[in-house]
């Protein structure tokens, strides 16, 4: 599944929501943490799950907590009531 977590769940992110708060495009903070713009864009549509290390340098850019910029869903959804 793209933009999973290699067991099968999304992981979803702020990066958008972030850059537009510090007016930020793809490819400056692209340079700014060592990557392509394409590698900002495939994360910011959940094509991309990036690396632990990765998604650590996008946090500390921001000066936040990884879970504040990267969501990460595991709960098991219920069962259909029959």
């Amino acid at each position: 599944m793209p933009g999973s977590t290699g067991n099968g769940i999304p992981m979803k992110n702020k990066i958008k929501v972030f850059r537009a708060m510090n007016d930020l495009t793809q490819d400056n903070l692209a340079h700014a943490i060592g990557v392509n713009r394409q590698t900002i864009l495939a994360i910011e549509k959940g094509k991309y799950v990036p690396s632990l290390d990765l998604a650590f340098k996008i946090a500390r850019y921001f000066s936040v907590n990884i879970e504040e910029v990267f969501i990460y869903d595991d709960e098991i959804p219920a069962e259909p009531a029959k």
